[in-house]
């Protein structure tokens, strides 16, 4: 599990500096380096990052060689990088080096001036310990702990795939299938369909030797590197979604076939202009999406799952000595989501009794108002996060929610339904969704009335606890052909609750706009409650 150390309230104690690890991967297309905290717990906390591209893989195919250059480029990263880890006090250096030095002729020259130059000692991985860093990773940022799953990554130079059933390795392979590879071997000074059709039936007949249909058809399938973050990121612009981050994006097949079939057809000029796909990749995506839509087109899943993480996430963990948790489906959403609003020292009996509150009315009203079952899982997290903006300062804190939560790195949450969550906890108070706020009319519409009815459920559930006392035990619902009429239950009969009435009555107008019928918050004697 990942997350990004915001600045100030989360300064490392000197235990957690000594968990500080720098990890960097020499691939064919760029160099990587995270450094970050890894806790026993399977924790990635990142502290900082930095990237280059010096392409070690370009020209490989023709040549054997890495370029001299290439080579030179690569060094000068390599040497600021070294630099940033000692000066964020890192206790390991773990860096490694992947396909091109892997395949190159020259690639022992290239490492010993690393080590020279440097003072890095890189170490070259075979393509099977790729796929296992890869897994490794994966499973720390995804719940594959129920039935079968595969972990593809395309790099530069290569593909690996890492076959698993219930959380544990069945297969692991590697293919000289790389984006940059296979970019010179079939599309090198050519455009369009002709050369992808060469590329894709080159690619199936290898793929199909290791994935056997019967086995692996429908197999849950992530995808890592760049050419799923870049997928990620165009398939997000299509629907008019923005994000901070593309983890987690959950993507068709048929998209996949649809973009590839688009970008054939345009030059790389063309290409540059496409939302969502970076310019450094603009060259080289049509050969990763192919090699994509044929491991995917062998599987056939219902859907797919981008990841910002790999093999740098793996050998952090493979440093720490920290084998992640084998999560089932939910599990690791839960702690997850828990484990943020810990950072956040939020208050947990108030944020559970809103939890419990808001789901009661969901299960009571949603479907009467629009809303979709999968609905209850986002107002779920929304309630337990909602005051997590206290972290930061009481004074506007919804907003300090909202920023905090689209911030958060946040496992098996697709990033559209974090910034769905995100907004729900922004309008938990203060004003309404209106046009002028400019997040909330960025969402597409679809988005848009899903914060309205959850965050309408939200308010009047966080209006039941404005004490923070937990006094109302349960809420009553009857819809009326005049009213939607909410009497909550108090825990102690005696209790009148008149703080959770006011609280509730003032937050009721949202939901009366949601409903399309006046909200009457009734007292357990009956009385009617005005505002």
């Amino acid at each position: 599990m990942a997350s990004h150390a915001p600045d100030g309230p989360f300064r490392p104690s000197r235990e957690d500096r000594d968990r500080r690890i720098a990890a960097i991967d020499i691939g064919s297309n760029s160099i990587r380096q995270i450094v970050a905290e890894v806790f026993p717990n399977g924790e990635i906390r990142v502290i900082d990052e930095m990237k280059a591209a010096p392409r070690l893989g370009a020209g490989l195919s023709a040549t054997g060689q890495l370029d001299e250059a290439r080579m030179d480029d690569a060094v000068e990263a390599l040497s600021r990088m070294a630099t940033l880890a000692l000066q964020q006090g890192c206790k390991r250096i773990e860096v490694v080096a992947t396909s091109a030095v892997r395949d190159a002729s020259n690639g022992q020259v290239f490492l010993t001036r690393v080590r020279r130059e440097t003072g890095l000692k890189p170490r070259v991985l075979r393509g099977e310990e790729e796929a296992r860093l890869a897994f490794r990773s994966a499973l720390a940022h995804f719940e594959l702990g129920l039935g079968r799953s595969i972990v593809m990554d395309i790099g530069g130079g290569s593909l690996e795939l890492a076959l698993a059933a219930d959380g544990l390795v069945e297969r692991l392979a590697t293919f000289p299938f790389g984006a940059i590879r296979l970019t010179e071997q079939f599309l090198a000074g050519r455009t369009g369909p002709k050369g992808v059709k060469k590329l894709r039936k080159h690619v199936r007949a290898e793929v199909k030797k290791v994935l056997p249909v019967r086995d692996w058809r429908g197999a849950a399938v992530i995808g890592s590197g760049g050419t799923f973050t870049n997928l990620a990121g165009m398939f997000l612009a299509e629907q008019g979604i923005k994000v901070r981050n593309v983890h987690g994006t959950r993507i068709p097949p048929h998209e996949v076939e649809q973009l590839l079939e688009m970008l054939s057809h345009l030059t790389i000029d063309e290409r540059l202009q496409v939302p969502g796909l970076n310019a450094g990749r603009a060259d080289i995506i049509i050969a990763g999406l192919a090699v994509a839509a044929e491991v995917l087109a062998r599987v056939e899943p219902r859907e797919f799952t981008a990841s910002r993480f790999g093999i740098r996430e793996g050998l952090l963990l493979e440093a720490a000595r920290v084998q992640a948790v084998i999560a089932d489906p939910g599990e690791a959403r839960a702690r997850s989501v828990v484990g943020f609003a810990e950072r956040c020292h939020y208050e947990v009996p108030h944020a559970k009794q809103v939890q419990e509150l808001a789901l009661q009315l969901f299960d009571a009203v949603g479907e009467r108002i629009g809303c979709q079952p999968d609905e209850r899982e986002s107002l779920s997290d929304a309630a337990l996060l909602h005051d997590v903006g206290y972290h930061i300062n009481y004074a506007e804190h919804h907003k300090h929610s909202f920023h905090l939560i689209m911030h958060a790195d946040l496992l098996g949450i697709p990033p559209d339904e974090q910034v769905v969550i995100a907004h729900v906890a922004r309008y938990h108070r203060g004003g309404e969704p209106k046009r002028k706020h400019t997040a909330w009319a960025e969402l597409d519409p679809d988005s848009r009335e899903r914060v309205r009815r959850l965050s309408a459920l939200l308010r009047v559930a966080d209006g039941l606890d404005r004490g923070h006392a937990g006094a109302v035990e349960r809420v009553k619902v009857r819809w009326l052909d005049r009213a939607l009429r909410l009497t909550p239950v108090p825990r102690r009969a005696s209790d009148p609750l008149r703080l959770e009435l006011w609280g509730a009555s003032r937050k009721a107008g949202l939901l009366a706009a949601v409903a399309g019928v006046p909200v009457e918050i009734v007292a357990p004697d009956g009385t009617v409650i005005q505002d």
